[in-house]
């Protein structure tokens, strides 16, 4: 079963922010709200009610769970400094019952509250190939991070990355039809000699990353993520 929400259901559950004056403008971050409609259906929200909020959106969806509509919490300047050089900003989308999955660029760099695994933290030396655009010839194809996630004390494991362009392709989001640049990125942990798929549909112009299936750690489950409405900001995406 599928459940969909109208403009008047949506804005009074999140009418309570909106009164407290909260914003989205990186110069003044606070908390602005946070909308997730968590269980077993997923939640399809109406094209025309996403666009009528004043707020970034997305749908968020893991195995065994319904498809959950989020809405941005704080964006907040990044703490990587090979990232920050590209202006993007950490976006942290947050449900009602306190998870948050945290994006840069895109790509998710930390959750807090999911059920088994939690990626604490993500970072690396050099810049992520997704902050400075998939589809521009300049960009490197390989890249490497360290990852932290819990339970358990699991800190600093190598995740070797190699993106590669699969073809141009047509998605449905908020109801329009959008075209995009696919492209995969293999993970390799050789510590654990384990390897995994990541997938990333992007913005041919911008380089925005439109949709994805993450896995943001080893054994955790992979996450879909397709943005509805973007963070209004002109210097996040790469050009």
């Amino acid at each position: 079963m599928k459940l969909k929400l109208n403009l008047k259901q949506t804005m009074c559950m999140v009418g309570l922010s909106v009164l407290l004056g909260c914003t989205q403008k990186f110069n003044d971050v606070k908390e602005t709200m946070s909308l997730a409609l968590l269980g077993p259906s997923d939640v399809i929200v109406p094209a025309k009610t996403i666009d009528e909020l004043p707020y970034a959106s997305l749908y968020a969806k893991m195995a065994g769970s319904g498809q959950a509509f989020m809405v941005l919490g704080y964006a907040t300047p990044s703490d990587s400094a090979p990232i920050e050089k590209t202006k993007f900003k950490q976006l942290k989308w947050l449900s009602s019952n306190h998870e948050m999955i945290v994006t840069e660029a895109g790509r998710i760099i930390k959750t807090v509250g999911l059920s088994e695994i939690n990626l604490t933290a993500s970072y690396a030396e050099t810049a992520d190939p997704l902050a400075l655009g998939l589809h521009l010839k300049s960009t490197p194809t390989t890249w490497q991070r360290q990852v932290d996630w819990q339970p358990g004390h699991h800190v600093g494991y190598l995740m070797r990355s190699q993106f590669k362009f699969q073809a141009a392709q047509s998605k449905v989001i908020n109801e329009r039809q959008i075209h995009t640049l696919y492209y995969t990125e293999l993970v390799t942990l050789p510590e654990l000699e384990l390897t995994f798929t990541n997938h990333f549909w992007i913005d041919p112009n911008s380089g925005r990353v439109i949709a994805s299936i993450q896995q943001p750690a080893p054994y955790m489950s992979p996450i879909e993520l397709t943005i509805l409405k973007p963070y209004a900001n002109s210097e996040e995406a790469p050009q």
